[in-house]
């Protein structure tokens, strides 16, 4: 049997202020914010109402604006420092531009270097990065620089990834940068120094073994190459403990140095490669002194 619709009204819900006693001073507060928000607009935004990406893109023109500014300003000191006495072109510096003479010779030094005919071109590009950035960047050869701004990278950077970087995370990776290369060369001098060492030393060795038996020189010959090989080997065995601090560094700095010791590993087993290719010698000893290609080759059943 169907049931008959009900005839009771359903009740209304009347909310009063005793109800909601937050929302008066909730309401307050958005008012509050709107009004500010309102004059902000009015003071700094020009009447426009805040919208994000339009106000971080304009700050991005301006800071890029600023830092081309700012190569026009050192182009103008450098013009005044040159055609002006040293005292007067300190005073001219100071009490009519308001600027310190450190601030001024740091301004001239970035035009120099940024107008300069292999970055002249290249330079609104770079100034989008902001003049602090630009202050950074003064110490990168001119060609890495022109390279950044054509798609490259500077110490493993490419131009988006250094405009999100803060200037204190660009200083850190461009110091970091700075310390590996000079690892890596400090490695390659002491490499270039050993190979020298063993230069002479054979040199010295062919003139021992002249006059020794052919038996005696091989043996002789053998034992000085394995103790080449047992100090190349602990040279490598050491590599470890510096590994370990660069993992150590890692997890407390969060610098990376991957590609410092992949590139390191990469040279020693290039030269083993190398020395194995230049020697035709086997991948492993097999106490075997015939070449594989003479060996007779083993009989199977029903040969």
């Amino acid at each position: 049997m169907a049931r008959t619709p009900g005839t009771t009204e359903p009740n209304g819900v009347v909310v009063n202020d005793a109800d909601t006693p937050n929302l008066p001073a909730m309401a307050d507060a958005a008012n509050a914010l709107a009004a500010h928000s309102l004059a902000i607009a009015n003071q700094f935004g020009d009447g426009l109402p805040y919208e994000r990406e339009r106000t971080v893109n304009e700050a991005r023109f301006y800071m890029g604006t600023a830092a081309e500014a700012m190569l026009e300003t050192g182009k103008r000191l450098v013009q005044i420092k040159e055609n002006e006495a040293h005292g007067e072109f300190e005073r001219i510096v100071v009490e009519r531009l308001g600027l310190s003479v450190r601030t001024a010779q740091r301004m001239m030094s970035t035009a120099v270097k940024f107008m300069s005919p292999k970055l002249s071109a290249k330079a609104p590009t770079l100034a989008l990065l902001g003049k602090a950035k630009l202050f950074e960047l003064m110490a990168e050869d001119d060609d890495d620089l022109a390279q950044l701004s054509d798609g490259g990278s500077v110490a493993g950077l490419r131009l988006d990834q250094i405009d999100r970087m803060t200037i204190r995370e660009l200083r850190q990776a461009l110091r970091e940068s700075k310390e590996n290369s000079a690892a890596q060369a400090r490695l390659l001098s002491d490499k270039n120094d050993r190979i020298d060492q063993l230069d002479g030393a054979i040199s010295k060795l062919k003139k021992h073994v002249q006059a020794m038996a052919p038996a005696d020189v091989a043996t002789e010959m053998r034992t000085e190459v394995t103790s080449e090989a047992a100090v190349a080997e602990v040279g490598i065995r050491r590599l470890r403990a510096g590994f370990a601090a660069l993992a150590d560094h890692t997890g407390e700095h969060g610098a990376s140095h991957g590609d410092l010791m992949a590139g390191l590993l990469c040279q020693l087993e290039l030269a083993i490669r190398e020395l194995r290719s230049e020697f035709g010698i086997k991948a492993t000893p097999d106490g075997n002194a015939v070449p594989e290609w003479l060996r007779d080759e083993p009989v199977t059943a029903g040969d």
